[in-house]
């Protein structure tokens, strides 16, 4: 089976996990603000706050926004479940923004129609979350212009797109966002095995993000009511969460870190390689911004012909490619219909979801199977428009 994504861990990633089982902390250790460092470093952002899934950061990035029951955050239907479970998790309403054809990212035209129906009627968001799919960056100036002059937050989940760049500055600087989100899972650009940051460029949202992560307990003294006790001392300010990333995880986060940049350029060179192949076939690549620079997390394609994409699938996965698609339309989730959503709210990404399609893409894939994937594809679409044409004769 080709899988469509897959870590790379090497002799390097494996000694760092190595010395950390044999020193003195598996937990709340020197590897974790050492990982954080790292992260400021390549993104350029003052503050990172590591946990343990991007789940996780995008949860305590709400909790830092002061997002509440009575708020509402919106998000993109397009997304991983998580995006839009992380303004329930907090109380709050959730709401989507439909996405441009195209890309699959939140469309700015879409946005600023919703966003004109709601200042009208009173109910805009507290934030909004836009989603970087398959590690392309939203148009993010274009965002921040509607939204910022309204008091509306902004974060970024860039969970795919770690590496990545928008306008010469590197995703996660938070040009234009309060907060910005990236994971660590194995598919992902690098991983921690699980894992996620938040990183920020104010220092209130990190100390808020540091203290929901881990029980809202503090040990600063300048934080402290009580400044008499001794130094087992530590005080519970709010009602936080256990998020902590371990010191096993942030080893692994800091060597995969160090080929960030190895990784990234590996997966452009695929995917142009991709573009290349995939030229002459009826589908087109789901392309970054002109301008930026993707992470490439994902190679998504959309076919002409909707109707084949089902057996495409199949046949595909029966041959030992693992193609996937990424993703059902969360506002279709069962659990957000029992909420009162319904199909056609968000006709773009309904009709986005049907014509998509994953192809393996990472880091450890070879020319040799790049290859092997197209052609499969390619015979595929053939069959099925033979399959079409006879079809259509008969009758």
């Amino acid at each position: 089976m080709i899988p469509y994504g897959q870590q790379d861990i090497n002799q390097a990633d494996i000694d760092a996990v190595l010395a950390v089982l044999t020193s003195s902390h598996l937990t709340q250790g020197p590897q974790v603000p050492k990982f954080e460092a790292g992260l400021c470093q390549v993104t350029g952002a003052n503050y990172a706050v590591a946990v343990n899934s991007a789940t996780s950061a995008l949860h305590i990035a709400c909790l830092a926004l002061g997002v509440n029951a009575g708020d509402t955050v919106w998000t993109s239907p397009i997304t991983f479940v998580a995006s839009a479970n992380c303004a329930l998790y907090c109380g709050a309403k959730i709401d989507f923004v439909d996405i441009d054809i195209n890309s699959g990212n939140m469309c700015p035209v879409a946005l600023a129609n919703k966003l004109k129906w709601a200042e009208a009627n009173g109910c805009l968001p507290k934030v909004i979350i836009p989603v970087h799919l398959a590690g392309h960056s939203c148009d993010m100036q274009a965002i921040a212009q509607l939204v910022q002059p309204l008091g509306i937050s902004i974060i970024e989940d860039a969970s795919h797109g770690i590496g990545g760049c928008y306008q010469e500055a590197m995703v996660g600087r938070c040009q234009y966002s309060d907060i910005c989100i990236f994971s660590f899972h194995p598919v992902k650009i690098i991983t921690s095995a699980e894992g996620g940051v938040a990183t920020t460029m104010d220092e209130r949202l990190a100390k808020k993000m540091m203290m929901a992560r881990s029980h809202g307990i503090t040990k600063e003294a300048c934080d402290m009511l009580r400044t008499d006790e001794g130094d087992w001392y530590y005080e519970q300010h709010s009602l936080g969460l256990n998020y902590r990333m371990t010191e096993l995880q942030a080893a692994l986060g800091i060597s995969q870190l160090s080929r960030l940049a190895e990784f990234v350029a590996k997966r452009n060179q695929l995917a142009l390689q991709y573009q290349s192949l995939l030229a002459p076939l009826p589908l087109s690549p789901v392309l970054p911004l002109d301008g930026s620079i993707s992470s490439y997390h994902l190679q998504i394609v959309r076919l002409d012909d909707s109707s084949i994409r089902c057996r495409v699938f199949d046949d595909m996965r029966a041959l030992g490619i693992q193609v996937h698609v990424h993703y059902f339309p969360v506002h279709l989730q069962p659990y957000y219909l029992n909420l009162g959503f319904r199909a056609g709210q968000f006709p773009q990404a309904e009709q986005f979801y049907q014509h998509i399609l994953t192809l393996p893409l990472f880091p450890g894939l070879t020319e040799l199977e790049q290859t092997f994937i197209v052609d499969s594809l390619s015979h595929m679409l053939s069959q099925q428009e033979l399959s079409k044409i006879k079809s259509c004769k008969s009758k």
